[in-house]
């Protein structure tokens, strides 16, 4: 499914009834071959936006999967890069992917962690995230951020990319309201649960949980993705930064 390397639908059903955790260890050898990993021009657009704001000494890539925030990390720090996940499977497949470092990068190191509980003390000058966030019940999200923080140097850089919502009643729209209600219906009835949501990461949410958390919130348009009719930007590059 999605290409002749991706996973099959028995696999991905498979996935879908099996914990996020376990879910995320089967897909691990096949995940890069999904349209889940983010795509290089988001990677890319981030590490533009970044790149006035460094060098960093050392970066932390929160919810790292397969690593595609590690080589943007490794662009943007000079000292150390760390990758965080729950899941063993994405690690290493991570660790593969990331084995030759590159002349000059520095030397990442790989956690098992889970990111509700991080267990970093204030070493990071810049943490990013990338399409994890929908794993995250609302109620969830206040111990995240705070963990965050705590990894984070003073002065320090959360960021991550956040697309717009859809317009409402456009067929993207109706799409992920599906998706939603369908995940909803799974929990319910079936254990253990999956989580997976499109459309609990709202923005007035999210930075009114950063703010919480102790951070300095600023929100930047990503646009090389342009702007939505009403002129909103497609994507925000949103940034807590630590006092």
């Amino acid at each position: 499914m999605f290409s002749p390397h991706g996973p099959t639908l028995r696999e991905l059903a498979t996935q879908a009834l099996s914990s996020t955790q376990a879910g995320y260890d089967l897909l691990a050898p096949k995940f890069d071959h999904t349209p889940y990993r983010t795509s290089d021009r988001v990677l890319g657009a981030v590490t533009d936006a970044l790149r006035p704001y460094g060098p960093f000494r050392s970066g932390l890539d929160v919810c790292c999967g397969t690593g595609a925030g590690v080589g943007v990390l490794r662009e943007l720090c000079h000292e150390r890069v760390t990758g965080a996940d729950f899941s063993a499977g994405m690690l290493d497949r991570a660790r593969a992917a990331h084995a030759d470092a590159p002349a000059g990068a520095p030397e990442v190191h790989w956690v098992r962690a889970d990111a509700r509980a991080l267990p970093f003390g204030p070493a990071f000058d810049l943490a990013v995230s990338f399409g994890a966030f929908g794993h995250f019940l609302p109620s969830e999200r206040p111990g995240l951020f705070a963990g965050v923080h705590r990894a984070l140097r003073p002065g320090g850089r959360f960021v991550f990319p956040l697309p717009a919502p859809p317009p409402v009643g456009s067929r993207t729209y109706w799409e992920l309201w599906a998706f939603d209600a369908a995940m909803r219906v799974r929990n319910l009835v079936w254990r253990p649960p999956f989580t997976m949501y499109y459309r609990t990461f709202r923005l007035t949410d999210v930075v009114g949980d950063l703010t919480r958390a102790g951070f300095r919130v600023e929100l930047s348009a990503l646009e090389e993705f342009g702007r939505r009719p009403d002129g909103a930007p497609r994507c925000r590059l949103v940034t807590g930064v630590r006092a």
